[in-house]
Order: C-alpha cells, then sequence, then structure tokens
C-alpha cells in the first residue's frame, strides 16, 4: 500500500496573448481511469493499480492553459488491488485515505511542473507564492 512510480505522459503549454487586466487562474485535477497493472520489481511480480490523471491550470480571460497528463503507480495486496479496481468501475470511486495518497503526490508533482512551464513562457506562477509584505513601524 504504497506509491512507486510516477510519470508524465504528456505536458503542454501554450500562451494565446499577452495578459491585459484582472487575471484568475484555476487548477483542477481529475482521475480519469482506474486500471490494475502488473508490476515487476526485482525478481518479484506484484500487482498494483495505475492511476491515469490530468491537471489543468486555465488562465482567464482564456489567454493561457498548462496541460499535465500522467499515472500514478500504487503498489498493494492483490485484494484491495481487486476491490480499488472494481469500486472504480462501479461508482468512479475510491477509498478516501488512497485517494488522498494519490491525488496529494499528483499534485505536488504537477505544481512544481506548471511553475517552471510558467516561468519558461512568462506566465504568472498558477501557484500562490509566498512574498514579504513590508509594514510601517508605529
Amino acid at each position: 500500500m504504497t506509491i512507486v512510480g510516477f510519470n508524465f505522459s504528456k505536458i503542454s503549454v501554450e500562451k494565446k496573448e499577452a495578459a491585459k487586466g484582472k487575471i484568475t487562474i484555476n487548477n483542477n485535477i481529475a482521475i480519469k481511469s482506474v486500471e490494475k497493472k502488473d508490476l515487476s520489481l526485482g525478481a518479484a511480480k506484484q500487482e498494483g493499480v495505475k492511476f491515469v490523471f490530468a491537471f489543468v491550470s486555465k488562465y482567464d480571460p482564456k489567454f493561457a492553459e498548462i496541460l499535465l497528463e500522467g499515472d500514478v503507480l500504487y503498489l498493494a495486496s492483490s485484494e484491495e488491488v481487486k476491490k480499488i479496481v472494481d469500486g472504480w468501475k462501479k461508482t468512479k470511486k475510491v477509498s478516501k485515505d488512497v485517494m488522498a495518497q494519490i491525488m496529494n503526490t499528483a499534485l505536488t508533482k504537477c505544481n512544481v511542473q506548471a511553475l517552471i512551464l510558467s516561468k519558461e513562457v512568462n506566465l504568472p506562477p498558477p501557484i500562490p507564492l509566498p512574498s514579504v509584505e513590508v509594514s510601517a513601524k508605529k
């Protein structure tokens, strides 16, 4: 019951025009599919689950977009793999504990990659960055 792999399969950034006025940035991540995956770890073969995701940062008013797609590999017991995959096929849902691990891993990697891509094409960062505020002494 642990994450053993992460891969990007698509990385896209598009800037249509220069930004004008107030900009809003909406980030969204979604699981597109969940499937059983046989994993070879050394000499042993084990069962796992492949979670395919899509992460999008949309810059409004519609002047830019960052799209990242990929997958997270999750190692689990045969029973848990079956439970996760069957649950997804029936209801498109996974237990909160498993989904939290998958989403946090994907979000961490995607936010860093989106930040790098935004810098490369001169877009505002898609996530708020820390800043220093100066206040007058009383």
